[in-house]
């Protein structure tokens, strides 16, 4: 288990109160920003996420939920908060920390990007507001472990090279 504590990485709330938690870390062989770390993760957008948002917002939609139509792959080179990285709204930047959110009357979203040394963790935490959420992350729950951690390879990769 990551201690948090080691990761600069904010949550929503006490990891007993979420209704879904996931930390994961990756070992890099140099230093890079948090939104340098986001940048290479959605460069290159993989392109079954584009199926599974549009099926996100084909379903999600019937239930009042407005789309958010997957990654642009765009990089930036700096943020503020109250930009937007597509859906994401920015809370919070510092060379240590990005964190995101998406909040709706389902579900709050938390996705913080964050460094210590050459460790980047990405760690999102949710609290769903609903049965309709609750339902929502079964699915996305665990595709999201599976999608993080094949990002997070992608990453080191790219960086060593």
């Amino acid at each position: 288990m990551i201690n948090l504590a080691d990761t600069n990485a904010r949550i929503l709330e006490p990891v007993p109160e979420l209704d879904y938690f996931d930390t994961q870390s990756v070992q890099l062989c140099h230093e890079i920003t948090p939104l340098a770390a986001w940048n290479f993760i959605m460069e290159e957008p993989k392109p079954i996420l584009k199926l599974a948002f549009w099926v996100r917002d084909a379903v999600s939609g019937m239930f009042g939920v407005k789309p958010i139509k997957g990654f642009s792959g765009n990089a930036v080179q700096a943020v503020t908060v109250g930009d937007h990285l597509d859906f994401f709204l920015v809370e919070y930047s510092d060379e240590k920390s990005l964190v995101l959110t998406a909040r709706d009357r389902h579900l709050d979203v938390m996705t913080c990007v964050s460094t210590n040394g050459p460790t980047v963790t990405v760690t999102s935490s949710v609290r769903a507001h609903n049965w309709f959420g609750h339902a929502y992350m079964i699915p996305v729950g665990v595709a999201h472990r599976w999608i993080v951690r094949s990002d997070l390879k992608c990453l080191q990769r790219r960086v060593t090279k």
